[in-house]
């Protein structure tokens, strides 16, 4: 039986907490050392992963099957480079060698390719980038719900049947997608969970300043959202679509519009053109 692999962290926040603790309590891989912006962080995600050992900078990881950068998009790229940099001064065991597998680095964003580890790919390591579509808000729940989640793999072909296997250990559902892809991929990610919180507050925020009560306006919140849910489940997104736009009252949707419109101008501005894409939706 050949040894478990090695995976390094870098970045210990809900993701990477996540997925190295599910990788640590499944068994596919031997969490090694995990790296953040503190060593306090660091230790505190060790602690919850159950593995690992918390580092304080790059020059001291040591050499891994497998990187995973858990870090934000915009820091992906510059934590890349930095990582290709330290990797290049240190001894050749962290190269590919004759005979072994090179090693694997990816980052977990959904709207970048993994042409962002471009540095790391240089020195002859294997690149791609690996979503799981799913909220990471609170790392326990999102534990209970890593089984079924898709996860896209995009990147070298080497990196992603390699990868790939070890979310399906999760429970994932892997599938395949194009790098010139990931932005809308990622944009329709958004819409369906990013932007409900968005919505939601709007709604709050105009019940209580047209002056609904505070307790009934969060308990109307909490049915109307179960509510539309369950429609939207049941029936689709054209059999669950109500409201003016829907029954094609352009001139509610006008009065309407120009009302959210005074009382925020953005907030009107989206309504104006999410009216338009409930009247299409409706329409179809």
């Amino acid at each position: 039986m050949s040894a478990m692999k090695s995976i390094n962290i870098i970045g210990g926040g809900r993701v990477g907490k996540t997925l190295g603790r599910a990788w640590h309590s499944s068994a596919s891989y031997r969490v090694q050392d995990v790296l953040t912006r503190s060593l306090a962080s660091a230790q505190q995600a060790v602690a919850f992963i159950g593995a690992g050992h918390a580092t304080a900078a790059l020059a001291d990881l040591r050499s891994a099957d497998v990187w995973m950068l858990a870090v934000p998009d915009s820091q992906i790229a510059p934590t890349a480079a930095a990582l290709a940099q330290a990797v290049a001064t240190r001894p050749s065991s962290d190269r590919p060698q004759p005979g072994n597998p090179p090693p694997i680095a990816f980052h977990c964003s959904g709207a970048l390719s993994a042409d962002e580890l471009a540095p790391l790919r240089a020195l002859g390591w294997q690149v791609a980038s690996a979503h799981c579509l799913l909220s990471f808000a609170n790392p326990g729940l999102a534990l209970q719900q890593l089984a079924g989640t898709p996860c896209a793999l995009e990147g070298d072909p080497a990196a992603v049947s390699a990868l790939q296997p070890a979310f399906e250990h999760l429970g994932a559902r892997c599938f395949g997608l194009a790098a010139e892809h990931k932005l809308l991929y990622h944009a329709g990610a958004v819409f369906a969970t990013n932007f409900l919180p968005v919505l939601q507050d709007l709604a709050q925020q105009l019940w209580l300043d047209s002056g609904m009560p505070a307790g009934m306006a969060a308990q109307l919140h909490s049915t109307l959202l179960r509510n539309a849910v369950d429609n939207l489940l049941a029936l689709g997104p054209v059999g669950a679509l109500t409201g003016p736009a829907a029954r094609g009252d352009l001139a509610l949707v006008q009065r309407q519009g120009e009302a959210v419109a005074q009382w925020n101008a953005t907030a009107g501005e989206a309504y104006r053109s999410l009216s338009q894409l409930a009247a299409k939706l409706a329409a179809s």
